[in-house]
């Protein structure tokens, strides 16, 4: 997809502000028990649609994630409830602010600028590796932010320690420091550690739909692990000298 630059990218902002305000009215609706998560969620989308218009480097491959997360819902959504005209919405609008991100025109604006590179001492490799981990990042951020703050029976303080190590260490990946890949590798472990000592696999919220919290959970581990993946081999040579 070429050409339209601009415009792509102000309706991808739009569509991560949208969702940042309507999770935010929702956070004051729902029974107290979700109302941690689905505010944290709008922050999550907030930052999105921030980093997008501010024009950061890491920007296009966050909101990228962050959008395929939304997809992952609605998808979700359909399976539950059916073809219900705001699930189809949530998954479309998610599918075309991710689509409207992608390509080499796109990227030029953000992790594309060569001034952007040269500050961060990336060259192509690195630069690839990086943007897959943000985008992986991107979308198990507000997954682990659904597993840890929903209302659950056991291992609450591991989910919450796994949100604490994925919140910072998504926050170091997108300064370019390497602690962040340590970190995003604790947040999977403490995940794991939640999911085995669990007991509740279900979350009920209003109008039928049902949050797996295992599911929810175990995808959201192996999604930090994909993030911390493509940094394995570099640490590796690292610590070998």
């Amino acid at each position: 997809m070429k050409g339209f630059t601009g415009e792509r990218r102000a309706v991808s902002a739009a569509v991560f502000a949208f969702y940042s305000f309507l999770y935010l009215l929702l956070s004051t609706a729902v029974p107290p028990e979700w109302g941690r998560a689905i505010a944290a969620l709008a922050g999550v989308y907030g930052l999105a649609f921030f980093a997008l218009v501010a024009g950061y480097f890491w920007a296009r491959w966050f909101a990228m994630g962050v959008g395929m997360f939304g997809a992952i819902q609605g998808a979700l959504g359909l399976w539950q409830l059916g073809a219900e005209p705001l699930i189809i919405f949530m998954l479309a609008t998610h599918v075309a602010a991710s689509l409207a991100l992608w390509g080499s025109s796109m990227a030029s604006g953000f992790d594309g600028r060569l001034e952007g590179r040269e500050r961060f001492h990336l060259d192509e490799g690195a630069t690839n590796r990086l943007g897959k981990s943000v985008i992986r990042a991107g979308v198990s951020l507000p997954m682990i932010v659904l597993y840890a703050l929903a209302p659950k029976d056991g291992g609450q303080a591991l989910a919450l320690l796994a949100l604490g190590f994925a919140g910072a260490g998504t926050y170091a990946l997108l300064r370019m420091r390497t602690w962040g890949v340590l970190a995003l590798a604790g947040a999977a472990v403490a995940t794991f550690g939640s999911l085995i000592v669990g007991t509740a696999h279900y979350a009920a919220l209003d109008g039928g739909f049902r949050l797996d919290l295992f599911a929810v959970g175990t995808l959201a581990m192996v999604l930090l692990i994909a993030a911390v993946a493509p940094f394995v081999r570099p640490l590796a040579r690292f610590v070998r000298g």
